[in-house]
């Protein structure tokens, strides 16, 4: 018998002062079996920091063909496409062709070093790609804010992101890899 998802729901204020974007969403987060807490909440940091009425999370990690959140355009095309980890190269190629903006969100101590080796050099040549690495100890702050009920509030601005409810503020530190 399957392992079946753990539902979280998370009432998500945003206040982005950089995209002039201010909406409260109302999330509900699939916990897949093989992922952490950490990581959800990794897919939540991502949420704030793009967030959009039309960003929606996907099938995720039960997957092959969808990134972990992604936003499309009226016309159906991907507007944004959102990936947490080290996606291999050929998936990023073909994210690249088919999205208007990839973003890739790396975690874990050996990301960089992972990516300096295997992906940095060959991918360089797409102009919509960004890969950032999510410093590890915010990470770990971040999955310290996991409940099955959360109410966050995300703030947003110059580039950083604080995500934090009600006893807890976590400043997540991201870090550009495309000078790594």
């Amino acid at each position: 018998m399957a392992l079946k998802s753990t539902i979280h729901k998370a009432e998500l204020v945003v206040s982005d002062m950089d995209r002039d974007y201010y909406a409260t969403h109302a999330l509900t987060i699939a916990l897949h079996p093989s992922e952490t807490e950490a990581r959800m909440m990794l897919r939540v940091m991502a949420f704030a920091l793009h967030a959009h009425e039309d960003l929606t999370f996907t099938r995720g990690l039960s997957s092959t063909d969808e990134p972990d959140l992604w936003r499309h355009n009226p016309d159906g095309t991907i507007d944004e496409w959102i990936e947490l980890g080290q996606p291999d190269e050929k998936r990023l190629r073909k994210a690249c062709g088919q999205a208007r903006r990839v973003i890739v969100y790396c975690h874990g101590r050996q990301a960089p070093l992972a990516w300096q080796k295997s992906l940095g050099s060959t991918l360089t040549r797409f102009a919509n790609l960004r890969t950032l690495q999510v410093d590890p100890a915010s990470g770990e702050a971040l999955a310290k804010l996991a409940r099955r009920q959360m109410r966050l509030n995300a703030l947003v601005q110059d580039g950083q992101l604080w995500l934090g409810d009600e006893s807890e503020t976590v400043a997540v530190a991201l870090y550009d890899l495309a000078g790594a």
